[in-house]
C-alpha cells in the first residue's frame, strides 16, 4: 500500500511510526511532517491546511490511503475532494466535523439526539452572553465556538472573569473561531477520552486515555492543547465504558448518519464521569494530542488494516484490537513561554538518541536550523512517552529520559499521571 499521513506533530509522528510497522505499507508520504519523521518516510511540503494541494499530492502519489491528523485538514474538506478523486480517506468529510470544528453544532446535535451533556446556549454577542449568565452558576464554562488549538475554552470562577473571558473572546481573541460563545453549565467529577474507529454506519471502541490541560504542576495555569497523557484512564471502569458506548458512541453514529453526515474516521468523545453517568464534554474529529501517543504504543497490532476498513466503509469483518496490558505515559516538553507567547529557536540536544525499548520519542514542534541542529519550532515540542508495568514505573521510565535531554529553553509538568498514581495508592 501507499499511504499519505496529513500533519506535522507529536500524534502524526506516533501514527507514522506505529504505520511504518505495517508489512502492508510499502510507501509512507508524510505532509508536511517534521524531523522526527525523516526516518519513517518521504517528507512532502504541503501544509496540512492545503487540502486542494494535499488531494492532488494523494492523486499523483496514487495513494491507495490517505490517513489525516489535524483538525485543521478536516475542515477545510480534505475528506470530501478525495472522495471526489475515489482515494479512501481515514477521516470525516467536512460536514460530519462539525462535531468538532463547531462546538455549537456538537451541542445542538447532542440535545436533538437526547445524548447526555451540560446545559448550554450559544451566543454571538457580548449583552447577550452577559445576561446568559444569569441563569447559569458559577464557576462558568466558556468556550469559543470554532478551532481554536484546545485553547478556547475557559472556567471561570466568578461573573467578573466570566465577563472578562466572554469579552476576549468575543472580541477576537481567536479571530473567527470566536465569533460565538458557548457557556455550559459546570459538570463535576473526572474528566478522560474514549475513542471509536468508525467507519460511517458501525463505531469499534479504540480505548481510553487521559490528559492533563493546564500548563503547570497542579492543574494550575491556562488550558492547553494537553501537557501530558496517560492510558488506559483508571477512571474507565468496563461499566463505564459499556454506559459510554451505548449512550454516546453508538446515538452518535446513529444519528449523524440520520442527518446525511456519516461519520468515518476517529471519533474523540470527551467524556465526564458524573454521578449519573457519562456526559458529553466535547468531541474532535480526529486523534487526540497527546492522547494519540499514548494509545499508539499500547496497540500491540497492526492498526493500518482498522484505518483502511473505516475508510473504505466497514469494520465488521475485521478481528478486535490488540492491546498490550501495560500502562503507557506521555509528558509534553513545551517551549517556554507556551500556550500564549511560546519561544522558539532554542537548540534541543539529546532528544534524539536510543532510549530503549520501552521509551519513544515524538516530534511535535521541531525543526532544523541551518547547522543541522535540532530546534524549537512550536509550543509543544517533545512528546516522551515511556511504558511500564503500572503507571508509576512508566512515569519514572519517562521523566528519566527527560532527564537526558538538554534542553534549557523549554519546560514540562511534573506531575503527569498524578490521578492514576493516587489511584495505585503512589
Amino acid at each position: 500500500m501507499k499511504v499519505l499521513l496529513v500533519g506535522s506533530g507529536g500524534r502524526e509522528h506516533a501514527l507514522a511510526w506505529k504505520i511504518r510497522q505495517s508489512p502492508l505499507v510499502t510507501s509512507l508520504v508524510i505532509a508536511p511532517g517534521n524531523p522526527g519523521m525523516e526516518r519513517l518516510g518521504e517528507l512532502a511540503p504541503v501544509k496540512a491546511d492545503d487540502a486542494e494541494g494535499l488531494a492532488a499530492l494523494a492523486r499523483e502519489m496514487r495513494a491507495d490511503l490517505v490517513i489525516v491528523g489535524p483538525e485543521m485538514a478536516l475542515a477545510a474538506g480534505l475528506a470530501d475532494r478525495l472522495a471526489a478523486a475515489s482515494i479512501p480517506c481515514f477521516g470525516p468529510t467536512a460536514k460530519a466535523a462539525q462535531l468538532e470544528t463547531s462546538k455549537a453544532f456538537a451541542k445542538d446535535f447532542l440535545e436533538r439526539h437526547a445524548i447526555p451533556t451540560a446545559g448550554y446556549g450559544v451566543y454571538e454577542t457580548l449583552a447577550d452572553a452577559r445576561q446568559a449568565l444569569d441563569v447559569f452558576q458559577p464557576p462558568y464554562v466558556i468556550k469559543a465556538d470554532g478551532l481554536a488549538a484546545g485553547k478556547g475554552v475557559a472556567i471561570s470562577p466568578d461573573r467578573r472573569d466570566a465577563e472578562a473571558e466572554i469579552e476576549r473572546m468575543l472580541g477576537g481573541r481567536f479571530g473567527a473561531a470566536g465569533a460565538r460563545v458557548v457557556i455550559e453549565e459546570f459538570m463535576d467529577g473526572e474528566e478522560g477520552s474514549l475513542f471509536a474507529l468508525c467507519d460511517g454506519t458501525r463505531a469499534v471502541l479504540l480505548g481510553g486515555a487521559q490528559d492533563h490541560k493546564r500548563a503547570f504542576d497542579g492543574d494550575l495555569g491556562p488550558n492547553t492543547g494537553g501537557m501530558g497523557a496517560y492510558s488506559p484512564a483508571p477512571v474507565f471502569t468496563p461499566d463505564f465504558v459499556q454506559q459510554a458506548d451505548e449512550r454516546v458512541v453508538q446515538p452518535t453514529m446513529a444519528g449523524m448518519a440520520a442527518e446525511g453526515a456519516p461519520y468515518r474516521g476517529v471519533l474523540y468523545a470527551g467524556l465526564m464521569a458524573t454521578a449519573d453517568g457519562p456526559k458529553v464534554v466535547e468531541f474532535n474529529a480526529r486523534f487526540g494530542d497527546p492522547e494519540c501517543q499514548v494509545l499508539m504504543m499500547r496497540l500491540a497490532g497492526d492498526i493500518v488494516p482498522h484505518l483502511l476498513a473505516c475508510a473504505r466503509g466497514d469494520v465488521s469483518k475485521l478481528p478486535p484490537l490488540d492491546f498490550r496490558p501495560e500502562t503507557v505515559i506521555c509528558v509534553v516538553m513545551a517551549a517556554k513561554g507556551y500556550p500564549d507567547s511560546p519561544l522558539t529557536g532554542s537548540v534541543i540536544r539529546g532528544a534524539e538518541q536510543d532510549f530503549g525499548p520501552d521509551v519513544q520519542v515524538f516530534h511535535a514542534g521541531t525543526a532544523r536550523n541551518k547547522d543541522g541542529a535540532l530546534v524549537a519550532s512550536g509550543g509543544r515540542v517533545l512528546n516522551v512517552c515511556a511504558r511500564g508495568a503500572d503507571i508509576a514505573q512508566a512515569r519514572e521510565r519517562a521523566y528519566a529520559a527527560i532527564r537526558k535531554i538538554d534542553w534549557p529553553g523549554g519546560f514540562h509538568r511534573s506531575d503527569i499521571g498524578w490521578r492514576a498514581l493516587e489511584r495505585d495508592g503512589g
